[in-house]
């Protein structure tokens, strides 16, 4: 099981933990946060979302300050790429997966203290997404 925070392209958030996120497949499950493990689980469709954050922890690190920034002794797997969403989020981080073609695709973020350890974008949810 995955712990995951689906974000929704209207600002909407959902918490919780899935078995069949697949990249190819159009929708998944979320059983989610704080329901009781007989709880029938959400279907999510991928078209509604703006991403798919695969997270360390639901509580996150409020303290921490959000950087897009790559660590400069470390070297990254993959292509670095900005991802500017249509609410005007970015996400700085690396892929080996982007199409434009395809649906979605994975990014490693930049910020290697962050609560995501890996992200899949939605492609139509993005307002830019920029290979440097």
């Amino acid at each position: 099981m995955n712990e995951v925070v689906a974000r929704f392209q209207d600002g909407r958030t959902m918490k919780g933990r899935t078995a069949d996120f697949l990249p190819t497949k159009d929708r998944f499950h979320l059983a989610l946060e704080g329901m009781p493990p007989t709880a029938k689980p959400v279907e999510v469709l991928i078209a509604d979302l703006k991403g798919v954050f695969f997270v360390k922890t639901f509580e996150g690190h409020p303290d921490h300050k959000k950087s897009n920034a790559f660590d400069p002794r470390s070297t990254p797997l993959g292509r670095k790429v900005t991802v500017v969403f249509q609410d005007g989020e970015e996400l700085s981080g690396t892929t080996q997966g982007y199409q434009p073609n395809r649906p979605g695709f994975f990014v490693l973020p930049a910020d290697g203290s962050s609560n995501n350890f890996r992200c899949f974008v939605v492609t139509a949810a993005a307002k830019e997404i920029r290979l440097i």
